[in-house]
C-alpha cells in the first residue's frame, strides 16, 4: 500500500492586523525533522512509524505551518497548495491520502483553504481513494470539507495534548477504508454557537469523556466535537458535532444531533470565570501558596492576536504589583535593544503597543536587563516551540519576558529559560487562553483567567451564519419551545467575590 502525506496549517484570525506571509511559515519537504518535534510535525512522524510497521510505502510532500495571525497571502497559499498537488500527481497511483491541516485557515480570496485543497486532492485521486485530514478543533468544518473528505479527525482536548493519538485514529480510518474493511460516512450537526470549551474542566471534561466512550460501539468510528474558531469571520464558523459511522448515515446524523443538543445545554458553563486584573491580583494575594498563574486571555497569540498588548501589564504596573513575572510581550525591537545592552544594564525602554488598536499604548518603563538568550524554547506535551531571541527585563517588582517570535505561552520554560525560578514567584501572568494549563497546572497553587466579561461582544462579525449564541440570545427559541434544550440561564463569566 502507498500512502501520500502533506499539510499546510495555520489558524487565521480575520480581524488580526498581521498578514501571514511566506517568512512566517516553517517548511519541510520529504521526511519531517525528528529533532525538536512540534504539534505540526508529530502527526507526520506517527504516520511514518505506523506505515513502516505494516510495510507500507509513504510519500511525503510539503509540510508548512505558521503561528496564528491574519489571513495568509494569496500567492503563498496557492504556491503551497499547488506544490502538494503536483507531488500527488507524480506519486499516483496512491491507496490513501493523509493531510495535516488546521481547519481555520483563510487566505486572500479563499475562505476555506482546507475545503479547497481537499476538493483538488479528490479530483486527482478519484472517488474511491480514501482522503483523510487531521484538524484542530478550533476550526470551520464546512460542507465542502465533508463532501470531499473520507474522514476528518479533530483533537479532542483543549489544551491540545492529543495530536499524536488523533493521528493514529486517522491512520486507522484511512487504512481500514483503503482495505475495504469500513465505509466511513460523516454526519455534521450545527450547534449554532460561538464559544470557548475548556476540556480540562467540568462540564466539558465529562462531555468529552462520554464522547470517547461512544467510539468503537454500534458502528461509530469517530466522534469530533468541533469547537469552532470564533475569530474567523467566514461562513463556516461555528460550533458543530461531527460523527463518523461505518455506513450508517441515519444513525450517525441522529447521534450528531443528540450530542449537539447536549452540548447546547452546557452553554454558558464551558469556561471558567473571567476576572479583571484587579480581581486577579486580589485573589492571588489570598492564595497561601505560590505561584498563582493568571492567563491574559484577550491577547493570546495562539488565537491570532498580536501578543504585544500592554493593557494587562500596564494595569499591573499601575496597581503597584510586585513579586510578579509576565510572559510574553512580542517586541522584536525591545529584544534587540536588551540584547545589545546586555545583562545588568539599566535603560529607559518602550515596550509593546505597536501592532494595532488592540495592542493598547506603548509602555515606557525604566528597566534593568536581567537576562538574554538566543533561543527561548518551551517544551509541552512531548513537543515544543521557540519564541526566538528573547530577554527578561525588570521594572519595579515585575519581571517582563520580551520575545522576538509570536507564540503563546505553554510552559514554565519561558521563565526558567531566562534564569527566573517560577516556583519562587507569587504571580505568573501568561498570554494564552488555555494551552498553558497542561504544563502550568503541575506547579500552580491556583489558576486564574483575566479577560473582559464577554469576549465576543465587541467583535464586528459580518459574515458568519446567524442566529448564533451568545450574539443572539434567542438562537435556540425553537429548540427550547420543543423541549429539546433547557432555557438559557444567566451568564457566569464573572467570578464571585
Amino acid at each position: 500500500m502507498k500512502l501520500f502525506t502533506a499539510g499546510v496549517a495555520t489558524e487565521s484570525n480575520t480581524f488580526a492586523p498581521m498578514p501571514t506571509g511566506l517568512d512566517d511559515y516553517t517548511v519541510f519537504r520529504g521526511a519531517p525533522p525528528e529533532e525538536r518535534p512540534t504539534s505540526f510535525t508529530q502527526p507526520f512522524l506517527v504516520w511514518r512509524r505506523l506505515a513502516a510497521a505494516r510495510g507500507f510505502d509513504v510519500v511525503t510532500s510539503l509540510g508548512a505551518s505558521a503561528p496564528p495571525a491574519g489571513p495568509t497571502v494569496r500567492r503563498v497559499w496557492e504556491d503551497f497548495r499547488d506544490e502538494i498537488l503536483q507531488d500527488l500527481r507524480r506519486a499516483m497511483p496512491v491507496d490513501g491520502v493523509l493531510l495535516n491541516l488546521h481547519g481555520a485557515m483563510v487566505a486572500d480570496g479563499y475562505d476555506d483553504c482546507e475545503g479547497d485543497i481537499l476538493a483538488r486532492v479528490r479530483a486527482i485521486v478519484g472517488p474511491t481513494v480514501p482522503v483523510g485530514a487531521e484538524l484542530d478543533p478550533h476550526c470551520h468544518v464546512t460542507p465542502l470539507m465533508i463532501e470531499q473528505a473520507t474522514a476528518l479527525v479533530l483533537y479532542k482536548e483543549f489544551p491540545h495534548t492529543d495530536f499524536a493519538a488523533r493521528a493514529e485514529d486517522l491512520f486507522r480510518l484511512v487504512v481500514d477504508a483503503a482495505e475495504r474493511r469500513t465505509r466511513p460516512h460523516m454526519a455534521l450537526w450545527d450547534c449554532r454557537m460561538l464559544g470557548s470549551y475548556f476540556t480540562t474542566l467540568q462540564p466539558m471534561k465529562g462531555f468529552v469523556d462520554d464522547v470517547k466512550a461512544l467510539e468503537g460501539r454500534d458502528g461509530v468510528l469517530s466522534i469530533s466535537p468541533v469547537h469552532g474558531f470564533p475569530y474567523g469571520d467566514v461562513p463556516g464558523n461555528g460550533t458543530k458535532m461531527l460523527v463518523i459511522t461505518d455506513a450508517r448515515p441515519v444513525e450517525g446524523a441522529r447521534l450528531a444531533e443528540t450530542l449537539g443538543l447536549r452540548w447546547i445545554a452546557l452553554r454558558g458553563r464551558t469556561h471558567p470565570p473571567m476576572l479583571t486584573v484587579a480581581e486577579a491580583v486580589e485573589r492571588a494575594r489570598r492564595v497561601p501558596g505560590r505561584p498563582v498563574v493568571a492567563a491574559d486571555v484577550a491577547d493570546n497569540p495562539g488565537g491570532g492576536f498580536p501578543g504585544d498588548s500592554t493593557v494587562v501589564l500596564r494595569a499591573l504596573v499601575e496597581l503597584g504589583v510586585t513579586d510578579c513575572a509576565f510572559a510574553t510581550i512580542w517586541d522584536p525591537v525591545a529584544v534587540t535593544f536588551a540584547r545589545a545592552a546586555g545583562a545588568g544594564t539599566r535603560l529607559r525602554m518602550r515596550i509593546g503597543g505597536k501592532a494595532g488598536l488592540l495592542s493598547g499604548h506603548p509602555l515606557d518603563l525604566d528597566v534593568t536587563v536581567a537576562a538574554v538568550t538566543d533561543d527561548l524554547y518551551q517544551r509541552y506535551a512531548g513537543v515544543g516551540s521557540s519564541l526566538g531571541p528573547a530577554a527578561r527585563v525588570t521594572a519595579g517588582g515585575i519581571d517582563i519576558v520580551l520575545a522576538s517570535r509570536r507564540n503563546q505561552v505553554r510552559s514554565p520554560d519561558v521563565f526558567s529559560g531566562l534564569g527566573l525560578d517560577p516556583l519562587r514567584t507569587k504571580l505568573l501572568v501568561v498570554k494564552s487562553t488555555n494551552h498553558f494549563r497542561a504544563e502550568f497546572e503541575k506547579i500552580a497553587a491556583e489558576i486564574l483567567y483575566v479577560a473582559p466579561p464577554d469576549v465576543f461582544s465587541a467583535v464586528p462579525f459580518t459574515r458568519i451564519p446567524r442566529p448564533k449564541w451568545p450574539l443572539d440570545p434567542d438562537a435556540f427559541a425553537d429548540l427550547e419551545a420543543a423541549g429539546l434544550v433547557p432555557p438559557g440561564g444567566p451568564r457566569t463569566d464573572r467570578a464571585p467575590d
